[in-house]
């Protein structure tokens, strides 16, 4: 998608004045409602639309690296995920109207993808985790056409191949999970050769749906430590999260004192 386009699909989406931008990276200000709108606005139009839904760690990584903020900024939608950005927009006085979590929205994007007859081509994870994933998908969302899926560990060399099937199979949806900033490069890299209508940077979705990992409760997600949790499933994360999260805080503040990247 051109940058005319893009640009042209934010004017007519949404108003003036709703987005952010913080530590260099600018957000599209959208409540949950709207973005699924947005969304699924993209349907049947075939452009590839680029969808990052980026968290503390991922700013903390555009932070020093300027290429990464530059592909960042040239999403057609980027929206908030984690405590960490809702913090940095309060800090900013723009306040995000949702917190917008890739485990939550992307089924509920899935199920608009229903009524409109749109298919999903999962990528990403070792083998087999993308087909268990998609496997949740069907038994989640009655009705959803997953069009394929591959593992994520293929050489530069099979690029094209896999981008030919995810293009012949007609899927609507591109889920690609490689994490951070693997995801967001490659969609970057390769989204004028595909022809879906969303290409969307998912991270651990796929091992949530797959069962190999599991939401923090509840209480946990509504007070906004549901990295608590990931923390204690997962502590070889401990230097994104112990080390991290004070370290967002404190660009967060440099940002807003105008000494930003």
């Amino acid at each position: 998608m051109s940058g005319r386009t893009a640009a042209s699909h934010r004017h007519r989406l949404r108003a003036p004045g709703d987005e952010v931008t913080l530590l260099g990276v600018r957000f599209d200000r959208l409540s949950r409602a709207d973005s699924l709108a947005a969304l699924s606005a993209g349907f049947r139009q075939g452009e590839a639309w680029k969808v990052y839904i980026v968290n503390a760690h991922t700013l903390n990584l555009a932070w020093r690296d300027r290429a990464f903020r530059e592909v960042l900024n040239g999403a057609d939608l980027l929206l908030n995920d984690g405590t960490g950005v809702n913090l940095a927009g309060r800090l900013a006085g723009k306040r995000f109207p949702d917190n917008l979590v890739g485990t939550d929205l992307v089924p509920q994007l899935c199920e608009r993808a229903v009524s409109q007859g749109v298919g999903v081509f999962l990528l990403g994870g070792k083998e087999g985790v993308a087909d268990s994933a998609a496997e949740r998908l069907r038994l989640l969302i009655p009705g959803l056409r997953i069009q394929g899926s591959h593992h994520g560990y293929f050489s530069e060399s099979e690029t094209d191949r896999v981008v030919e099937q995810i293009n012949r199979s007609g899927a609507g949806i591109l889920l690609v999970a490689f994490g951070n900033p693997l995801q967001e490069l490659w969609i970057h890299r390769h989204s004028p050769q595909l022809r879906c209508d969303l290409s969307i940077g998912v991270g651990g979705l796929f091992h949530y749906l797959a069962g190999h990992l599991g939401r923090a409760p509840l209480w946990m997600r509504r007070a906004g430590i549901e990295w608590v949790h990931i923390l204690m499933r997962q502590p070889h994360k401990w230097r994104r999260y112990l080390l991290g999260n004070p370290l967002f805080v404190v660009r967060a503040l440099t940002d807003r004192l105008g000494w930003g990247p």
